[in-house]
C-alpha cells in the first residue's frame, strides 16, 4: 500500500524536485491506448486503462509533495512515480532493503500504491535508512554466540553503507514527522502523532483492507506493524486504524528508553 511511497518520494527528490514542487491531484488517465476520460481507443481493450483514485475519491488540484505525501494522495505519488522511473525507483527500493521485486517487469505504475509484495521486516528495515540519515545497516537476528565459558563462536560485524543522500532522508523524515502536514488525512491527533516525541511515520493500505500498515521511526529505533488475517480476507478498516495503534503503543514504550532526538 502506500507505506511504499516514500522510497518514491526518495528518488525524485534525489533527482531535483524538491518538498515545494507542486504536482496536480486531478483525474488522471495513465494508459496511453485510452482517451483523457478512461475510456479505450477504438481497437484497443477497456481493462488497460488506469486511472487511479485516492483514498476518499476526492481531488484537490495542486498542491505541494509535502503535502502529497504527507495526506498520502494517491493520484500525485502515481504521477511522481512516472517522473521518478520505475527502474530507478525499484533500484532504490532494493538499495535500501526491498528484497523481493526483483523482476521488474511484473510492475507497473501501481507499484506505489500497493502492487507489490514486500515484507515486513524489510519494510522496517528500509524505513531504518531513513532514520540513520541515508545509511543502511542489514538485518540481523543474532549479535553474538558464545560458549557459557564466554569464548566467543560468532559476532555479528555492523557494515554501514550509504545508499541515500543524507538530504534526501533527511527530507523525507520532515514530511513524514509533520503531523500538521497530515492534518486534512488523519486528524491532529491520530494514533501517527506520539506525544511529546518527534517521530516520522507512514501508513499503508491495499486493496479491499486486506493489508494494513504502519511503520515508523525515530534515529534511534524503527518500528514496523502489520495486521492482516492469515485467510487474506478483507478487514473492515487500514492501516492507521488497525496497524496505528499497536505501532503506537510499541514505540512510546520503547522511547521511554531511548534518547530524545531529533532529524
Amino acid at each position: 500500500g502506500s507505506s511504499f511511497k516514500p522510497f518514491i518520494y526518495a528518488m525524485a527528490f534525489n533527482k531535483g524536485f524538491t518538498d515545494k514542487t507542486v504536482v496536480f491531484d486531478l483525474k488522471t488517465e495513465f494508459q496511453t491506448t485510452c482517451d483523457a476520460y478512461g475510456r479505450a481507443l477504438p481497437g484497443r481493450s477497456q481493462s488497460e486503462c488506469y486511472s487511479p483514485e485516492n483514498y476518499d475519491g476526492k481531488t484537490v488540484g495542486p498542491m505541494t509533495l509535502r503535502a502529497a505525501l504527507a495526506e498520502s494522495r494517491n493520484i500525485p505519488a502515481v504521477k511522481l512515480f512516472y517522473l521518478a522511473g520505475l527502474r530507478d525507483s525499484l533500484r532504490l527500493a532494493e538499495d535500501m532493503g526491498i528484497s523481493t521485486l526483483t523482476d521488474i517487469n511484473r510492475y507497473g505504475l501501481t507499484l506505489v500504491i500497493g502492487g507489490g509484495e514486500v515484507k515486513l521486516l524489510d519494510m522496517t528495515e528500509a524505513f531504518g535508512v531513513f532514520a540513520n540519515s541515508g545509511i543502511r545497516n542489514k538485518q540481523t537476528g543474532i549479535l553474538k554466540i558464545e560458549t557459557k565459558e564466554g569464548e566467543v563462536l560468532e559476532e555479528f560485524e555492523a557494515d554501514p553503507k550509504e545508499v541515500l543522500p543524507k538530504n534526501t532522508a533527511l527530507t523525507i523524515s520532515d514530511i513524514l514527522s509533520d503531523n500538521r502536514a497530515r492534518i486534512p488525512t488523519f486528524g491532529a491527533n491520530s494514533a501517527l502523532n506520539v506525544s511529546g516525541r518527534k517521530v516520522a511515520v507512514k501508513t499503508g493500505t491495499t486493496n479491499n483492507n486486506k493489508d494494513a500498515w504502519t511503520i515508523g521511526y525515530t534515529p534511534a529505533v524503527a518500528v514496523g506493524v502489520w495486521a492482516g488475517n492469515n485467510d487474506n480476507k478483507p478487514m473492515k478498516k487500514g492501516g492507521v486504524a488497525m496497524a496505528g495503534p499497536i505501532w503506537n503503543k510499541f514505540i512510546t514504550e520503547a522511547l521511554k528508553k531511548l534518547p530524545d532526538e531529533t532529524f
